[in-house]
Parts: structure tokens; C-alpha cells; sequence
């Protein structure tokens, strides 16, 4: 939560594992939740993980009647935001992934997201993985900047590298990176101590 508490802090945070089992969809609820239980902002959060959608899990609410609706479908954006909380909202997947997965980089995802911020104080997007695709650039590049999720033992120095190289091609803000399911072993001659 630290990144948001700076005065000019970014508002349109986009969540990106570097591969996938990272634990992004987890974070980034955690993190909207976090933010929410403040009460002083309305936050929403978006699954534009089309490719393998999990944020509507974390919540408990059926995976419909979302983001690929709403990118095909007419009305404001609020008839698919799902009211998780008093200032926490979600809009999930939706109904019909395949087809928004044709549409991350369209004009009409770059009109719902302005709707989105319109709307909310915060919004923070779960993309999918990059090396699964190219799909958290593309958002990162309608959004503040992107927040790398790594998995300790797991994430590969390389495979961070060239995240950050990508993004860096591309112009868009790595925001930083959280190393996820990291264990600090204390050693038992420590206990004693304390």
C-alpha cells in the first residue's frame, strides 16, 4: 500500500506477474481491499486477465456479466460493476472472454476505462502474465504504470529483466515489484533471544 500513500500517487495501477502462479490476482485484491477499508476513496477493480480470469474467485462472485460484456455491450459501465463493499467495487472478466481478449488494445476498452476512473478514486487492473502476452503493456500504457508481481523461488532474474526491458521499450512506468510467498526462516538460536 505504500506506493498509494504519496500525495501525487498513481491512481490507475495496473497488476502483471511476470509468469503466471505469481499470485497477482491475489495481491491485487488484497491491495483494492486495503485501499477500501481506508474510506476515504472508492476503488474498483478489474479482471482484464481474459486469458485465465481469477480476481472474481478472491471476491466469492460469479465470473459474469463483465468486462467482455461491457466492451461489447451498450449502457454505462456501472450496469457491470459488481458492489463488493460500500467503496470497493469489481468488474469481473465476464461472460465472454474470448472475444474482450480481441479488445485490450481497442478504443472502446480505452472509452471503458475512462469511464472506470471517472467513477473511481482508484482503479487496479489484474492483466495476465507477460510472458503470456503483451496485454499488461498495452493497459499499462492507459494506466499510471505497472506493479511487477514476482514468486520467491519461483521468478526467474532473467525473466523480471526483460519485463521491466519491455516495458521500458514500450514507455510505460514499472511502479516497482512485490516479491510474493517469501519466507523469512528466523533461526532457532534467534528465538532464544527474544
Amino acid at each position: 500500500l505504500k506506493l498509494f500513500l504519496a500525495p501525487q500517487c498513481p491512481r490507475r495501477v495496473v497488476f502483471a506477474g511476470t509468469e503466471s502462479g505469481s499470485g497477482c490476482s491475489w495481491m491485487c485484491a488484497r491491495v483494492a481491499e486495503g485501499l477500501a477499508s481506508q474510506g476515504r476513496a472508492s476503488v474498483c477493480v478489474v479482471d482484464c486477465n481474459l486469458r485465465s480470469p481469477g480476481l472474481h474467485q478472491q471476491f466469492g462472485i460469479e465470473n459474469h456479466h463483465g468486462l467482455s460484456d461491457a466492451l461489447t455491450g451498450s449502457g454505462s459501465v456501472q450496469e457491470y460493476v459488481h458492489r463488493v463493499s460500500r467503496n470497493l467495487g469489481l468488474v469481473s472478466c465476464g461472460s465472454t472472454a474470448e472475444v474482450g481478449v480481441m479488445m485490450i488494445g481497442s478504443d472502446r476498452m480505452r472509452s471503458r476505462l475512462a469511464e472506470l476512473r471517472s467513477l473511481f478514486d482508484y482503479v487496479l487492473i489484474d492483466a495476465a502474465p507477460m510472458n503470456a502476452c503483451n496485454d499488461a503493456i498495452v493497459l499499462g500504457g492507459l494506466s499510471d504504470g505497472v506493479v511487477l508481481m514476482l514468486k520467491a523461488n519461483f521468478s526467474r532474474r532473467e525473466t523480471a529483466r526483460k519485463a521491466i526491458q519491455d516495458l521500458q521499450t514500450a514507455n510505460v512506468l514499472a511502479l516497482g515489484a512485490v516479491l510474493n510467498q517469501r519466507t523469512f526462516p528466523i533461526p532457532e538460536a534467534l528465538y532464544k533471544r527474544l
